[in-house]
C-alpha cells in the first residue's frame, strides 16, 4: 500500500507578508510513496526540512523551468516559504537567476548571516522554524531592500500573470506601461524572479491550466489563459510538463527518477 505525500497551506505570519508569497508544509510517513511531480515553479523557496533519520537542514530551492517526476522518500517533513518577487537578492544576496533549477544549502550562500541562520534552523523542528524566521527575516529584508525596485518587479509580474479577466501582456507592451525598456524588464525579472518575462508567463499559464482543468474544458482554458488556441496550449503544456494535458490527467506520466543530489553554491 502506498503512502501519500501530504501538503498543507499554512497561514503566513503577518511579519512575513510583505516578503513571502505563501507558506506550506509537506510531510511523508513511514510507507513508500507513489511517484510525485515537481511542477514548474516561478518562485524561490526557503525550505526547512527534517529527514528520515532525524537530520535537519535548510535549503534554498530556486525556480523550476520544467516539471520533473521522482520516486518518493520516507519520513520527510518540511516547511517552505515561497519568496515574493524581488525578495531573493535582499534576503539571499544573489540574483534569483543564479538559483534556477538548483537546491542549495542555505549556509552555502555567501552572506555570513545566512550561515548563522542555517545553524539556528538546524536546531529547530520545521514547525518551530517558521516562528523563528518570522522574527529574524523582516529586519534583514527591510534593511537590504530597494522598495522602488521591488515594486517595479512586482508590477511586471502582475502584468505577466493570469488572473480573472486578465491574460499576460506582450513583453514590449508591459515594458512601455512600466516606463522601462524591454532589456530593463528582462533584467528586473532575472534578478527578482529568475526567469525571463516570457518564460514566467508560460509557467503561470500552465499552472493555471493545472489548477482549473477539472472544472473547465480545454477550449475554455485556452481562451481564458491567453493562448491562441487549444493546440497552442497543448504544445506549451507538453514542453513544460513532459506530456500533453490528456496524458498528464489520466496518469500517463514520464518515468520517475531519483531526486537529484543537492548542488553546492
Amino acid at each position: 500500500m502506498t503512502n501519500a505525500v501530504l501538503r498543507e497551506v499554512l497561514p503566513t505570519p503577518e511579519a512575513l507578508r510583505p516578503w513571502v508569497a505563501g507558506v506550506g508544509s509537506v510531510s511523508v510517513g513511514d510507507g513508500p510513496t507513489e511517484p510525485f511531480v515537481h511542477l514548474p515553479e516561478t518562485t524561490t523557496r526557503v525550505v526547512v526540512r527534517s529527514g528520515e533519520h532525524g537530520g535537519r537542514g535548510a535549503l534554498v530551492v530556486g525556480p523550476r523551468a520544467r516539471a520533473s517526476y521522482h520516486r518518493g522518500k520516507r519520513r520527510v517533513s518540511c516547511v517552505e516559504l515561497r519568496l515574493a518577487p524581488g525578495t531573493v537578492r535582499p534576503l539571499l544576496g544573489v540574483p534569483a537567476v543564479d538559483l534556477v533549477g538548483r537546491a542549495v544549502p542555505l549556509g552555502d550562500l555567501p552572506a555570513p548571516a545566512l550561515r548563522r541562520l542555517a545553524d539556528e534552523l538546524r536546531r529547530l523542528a520545521p514547525e518551530e522554524a517558521l516562528a523563528h524566521l518570522s522574527e529574524v527575516l523582516p529586519e534583514r529584508l527591510a534593511a537590504a531592500a530597494d522598495r522602488a525596485r521591488i515594486e517595479l518587479v512586482r508590477a511586471g509580474v502582475e502584468a505577466m500573470s493570469v488572473r480573472s479577466g486578465h491574460v499576460p501582456g506582450a513583453v514590449g507592451d508591459v515594458a512601455r506601461d512600466l516606463a522601462v525598456s524591454e532589456r530593463q524588464l528582462r533584467n528586473l525579472f532575472a534578478e527578482g524572479v529568475g526567469l525571463s518575462p516570457k518564460h514566467y508567463a508560460r509557467i503561470d499559464r500552465v499552472r493555471t491550466v493545472l489548477d482549473h482543468a477539472a472544472t473547465r474544458s480545454w477550449a475554455e482554458l485556452a481562451a481564458a489563459t491567453g493562448y491562441y488556441d487549444q493546440s497552442h496550449m497543448t504544445s506549451d503544456f507538453r514542453t513544460l510538463m513532459g506530456v500533453p494535458p490528456r496524458s498528464y490527467f489520466t496518469g500517463r506520466l514520464p518515468e520517475a527518477t531519483p531526486c537529484q543530489a543537492i548542488r553546492r553554491a
